[in-house]
């Protein structure tokens, strides 16, 4: 029991001998003029800019994004103005999460720009993907996922922009004239025999977006699965276009792109008599 005092003195002493080398360090440093060392943000942008310099950040040549990260880019609007995009996202924030806002893009004869949104209903991992099909055959895809909730920018963003094969082009403008565009733009399911449509507590809601020299689509489909599976088409050839890129974006999709549970939904409710009818707030808004 006579040591412990001799301890606690040992250590007393070397705190202070401790607090008194920091306080002869803060001497000898040179005074400081209040401001805060800033603290670089890894990871900020998708490409390689040069050290911020402060007069070479705004003078200094930087690199070009790749073609696929805008492949409409550097278009001047037509005397006769095409028809507004049709989306129900705003160029905000299309630019947070890193994409060439849809209302900016100048779309020509044989060209398209289709794209998918899925929001789940249990999650803050959005994801969206958008492809192109330029009227000179090629076509690119790009892809972007992130946590859309609680902070000013789009949390853990990642995104890739690819080229795809040309060969995919006539399947995407085939889809283009599916019906689906022209059935109501928010919609559920009823089923023959009900009063009210169906409820989705559980699932993902898809915004799919079309975008061609002739105007702008929008629909949204919520996690019920009839409603899905009318757009599955759609669905499965965006959604596996932007698949295989970005592991951290892959791992999002359980089920990859196959909504064939979500087709054999809609093809029953049509076999019993039922249909996709406009949701109650589209009714409302649009009169019927």
């Amino acid at each position: 029991m006579a040591r412990r005092p001799i301890a606690c003195r040992r250590i007393a002493l070397a705190l202070a001998a401790g607090l008194a080398a920091t306080a002869a360090a803060a001497q000898d440093a040179p005074p400081s003029d209040g401001a805060v060392e800033a603290v670089p943000i890894e990871g900020w942008d998708a490409y390689a800019f040069p050290p911020p310099d402060p007069q070479s950040w705004w003078e200094a040549e930087r690199p070009e994004p790749p073609e696929a990260a805008d492949p409409l880019g550097g278009r001047r609007l037509p005397r006769d103005r095409p028809p507004p995009a049709v989306t129900p996202i705003a160029p905000t924030l299309y630019r947070l999460w890193g994409l060439p806002p849809l209302q900016t893009q100048v779309v020509r004869r044989g060209e398209l720009v289709m794209e998918v949104w899925r929001r789940p209903s249990n999650s803050v991992r959005q994801s969206v993907f958008r492809v192109i099909r330029r009227n000179d055959g090629e076509v690119f895809v790009q892809g972007r996922a992130g946590l859309a909730c609680c902070a000013p920018d789009i949390s853990r963003r990642v995104g890739f922009d690819a080229v795809l094969p040309r060969e995919l082009g006539d399947r995407f403008i085939a889809l283009a004239e599916q019906s689906a565009w022209a059935t109501p733009r928010d919609a559920v399911a009823q089923e023959s025999a009900a009063t009210v449509g169906s409820i989705c507590l559980e699932g993902a809601a898809y915004d799919l977006i079309l975008l061609t020299e002739n105007g702008g689509y929008a629909l949204r489909r919520d996690c019920e699965d009839a409603e899905v599976g009318q757009v599955a088409d759609i669905l499965e050839a965006v959604i596996g276009a932007g698949l295989g890129h970005e592991p951290r974006i892959d791992v999002l999709f359980e089920d990859g792109a196959d909504f064939s549970r979500e087709r054999a939904a809609y093809q029953r409710l049509i076999a019993q008599d039922g249909r996709i009818k406009p949701s109650d707030a589209a009714a409302q808004r649009d009169g019927l």
